[in-house]
């Protein structure tokens, strides 16, 4: 007998949709390699985002100026403003830190057309130049460790943020904790030839020992990991981690001796900065930077939405995410494990740091600054995880049902937005506070003023922005003001001992650990060739009147004249939405909407 035909059956549906393993490694693959960008792509991304910060930020805190600024300029030109944290008597700032800025800003005397005001940008763009460097670095392990698409992100997170514009250029021991925080966070993420666990610790450790001690707390999760990779291995294992970790700690204590090293020769006695530091914000009986203010535990919230909006939303958001991905994951329980763990490592960073520091009573911007690029990887790594669920293609779930076309436009009008709402605060800081450093190029441009001129800072003395902006031998000095505290001195100009920079050593008086006010550190009005000062004609009603010792110099013409004078924010008249955004000066705008204006002023003393 004939064989029976087979009969017909309808098509196995499962069958028909079955994809080889294979095919969809190769198809993660490609969607992976997509968000892919060569590593010298992503550094000169970093450097132009850096080199405008370098060009166009503000000073934003009076501490780079007066703290490494001027010390600086002191190693440099051989005089400049001293505060109470570089007298021997208290010693809590590193002269090691500070002399390798100083080695950097001098390269530029090298080039043609060297001016202090050169040396200045110069230094800014070496820092831009580092920071993009650094940041690579973190984005690659980034990379290697997660993906590119989180790689990617990371780079959208930092480049538009305000954060980003603050930080990456600024001369402050934060700033450099950040930078070497990314490079020992690169070394502990990526695992491709090897654990680097002494690596990342020395990175740490170089960035707490030269730049700023606390900012060490942002290696314990990584630590961690390693202690608890160790604890289930076997004995060899235990032992090389065991070898790792010794290596880290014997990196610490050789920076440690080599920081003590320069500042002995600096403070002409021996002196742990590190310790000294650490002793006075923590045990110091004086008071300590709680004498500088305080603020609520909201503070760094409000501070990183200005300064990161949408980013810091994510960052917060990360953790939860991760948990919700996790308890939907289908991987095998070990690798699920082992994954999951490596990814809380990363995320526990920017939380601890935000924890540690909200519970401070003192709180500042730059003190936040280490903990930027982990913020940025905490939203990445949120942001991922919608994209991932969002981009699911499954009918039978809410995302699979929405058009392919119509998510792209939703994920690429919130990436948009959320660059614009960073631009604008950018802009908006550069027009508003630009002006203290571009008030003093007469003295460069004109040839105005002298040697042995003195240019006065009454309120404004905190805008500053450093003696690198005066010609060789022009000083600045204080006249009195409405402010109470402790204003600079002078680093000794005195010849002993080797013959240079006496000044670093040589007893000091007039300064005190407590913020009282000095009266030594004035000088009379009429020593003032040039005074620097702001005017805002709105607040300068005869109904509200000026305090007495803060009067409106630049109305008095019979004794000043201007010389130059800038646009400059008045914020305590100005809506906080202006403050934190840029809006044009249109009439559209609605008139509470309206920046209010003063001007930052240069003012010559008629003779």
């Amino acid at each position: 007998m004939p064989p029976k035909p087979a009969p017909k059956t309808a098509p196995n549906k499962e069958k028909a949709e079955f994809v080889h393993p294979s095919a969809k490694h190769a198809r993660k693959k490609a969607i992976q390699n997509a968000f892919a960008i060569e590593p010298i792509s992503a550094f000169y991304i970093f450097l132009a985002a850096n080199l405008a910060a370098a060009l166009f930020a503000p000073i934003q805190d009076c501490d780079e100026t007066f703290n490494y600024w001027e010390p600086t300029h002191y190693l440099s030109h051989g005089y400049g403003l001293q505060t109470w944290e570089y007298s021997p008597d208290y010693a809590i700032r590193s002269w090691l830190y500070v002399a390798l800025h100083a080695l950097g800003a001098n390269v530029r005397r090298l080039l043609p057309h060297s001016s202090k005001v050169a040396e200045f940008y110069f230094l800014r763009y070496l820092l831009a130049f580092v920071c993009a460097l650094c940041q690579t670095l973190m984005w690659r392990a980034v990379c290697l460790a997660l993906n590119p698409r989180v790689g990617l992100i990371f780079i959208l997170a930092l480049i538009f943020s305000p954060g980003n514009f603050h930080s990456s250029t600024a001369y402050l021991p934060s700033s450099f904790a950040m930078y070497m925080a990314m490079v020992g966070a690169a070394a502990f993420m990526n695992w491709r030839g090897g654990l680097k666990t002494s690596q990342g610790m020395f990175w740490f450790a170089l960035g707490g020992v030269l730049g700023w001690p606390f900012a060490i707390a942002l290696c314990a999760p990584f630590v961690f990991e390693e202690v608890f990779f160790a604890m289930l291995s076997d004995k060899e294992r235990f032992f090389e981690s065991f070898i790792r970790l010794m290596r880290g700690v014997v990196a610490t204590l050789v920076l440690v001796a080599v920081d003590t090293a320069i500042n002995t020769f600096f403070y002409k006695k021996v002196e742990i900065v590190s310790w000294n530091i650490i002793k006075y914000n923590i045990f110091s009986a004086t008071g300590g930077p709680d004498l500088y203010g305080t603020e609520p535990w909201t503070f760094y919230f409000k501070n990183l939405l200005l300064n990161f909006h949408a980013w810091f939303i994510l960052a917060l958001l990360s953790f939860p995410l991760f948990l919700l991905q996790k308890l939907s994951s289908r991987r095998s329980a070990g690798e699920s494990f082992q994954s999951g763990l490596r990814t809380l490592v990363f995320l526990s960073p920017f939380y601890l740091w935000l924890a540690i520091f909200t519970l401070q009573p003192h709180k500042e911007e730059r003190f936040m600054y280490p903990a930027y690029p982990f913020l940025a990887l905490n939203a990445a790594l949120a942001l991922h995880t919608l994209l991932t669920l969002f981009g699911n293609a499954n009918p039978q779930t809410l995302a699979g049902r929405i058009p392919a076309k119509a998510k792209l436009a939703v994920v690429a009008l919130g990436l948009i937005l959320s660059a614009a709402v960073g631009l604008a605060r950018i802009g908006g800081l550069y027009t508003g506070y630009h002006a203290p450093l571009a008030l003093y190029t007469p003295f460069n441009n004109d040839n105005i003023g002298g040697r042995g001129d003195t240019v006065c800072f009454g309120k404004d003395w905190y805008r500053f922005p450093s003696s690198f902006f005066l010609p060789r031998g022009m000083r600045a000095k204080f006249v009195r003001s409405e402010f109470r505290g402790l204003l600079p001195g002078e680093f000794s100009e005195a010849r002993t001992g080797f013959g240079f920079w006496s000044g670093t050593w040589l007893p000091t008086t007039g300064l005190n650990d407590r913020n009282e006010e000095d009266a030594g550190k004035y000088v009379d009005l009429r020593a003032c060739v040039f005074l620097v000062d702001s005017q805002f004609p709105e607040r300068n009603t005869e109904e509200k009147g000026l305090p007495p010792n803060e009067p409106d110099y630049a109305r008095d013409v019979d004794r000043w004249e201007e010389v130059k004078c800038l646009p400059f924010l008045d914020a305590e008249r100005t809506h906080f939405l202006a403050r934190a955004l840029w809006l044009p000066d249109w009439e559209v705008v609605p008139e509470w909407l309206t920046r209010r204006w003063g001007r930052h002023c240069l003012l010559r003393q008629r003779r």
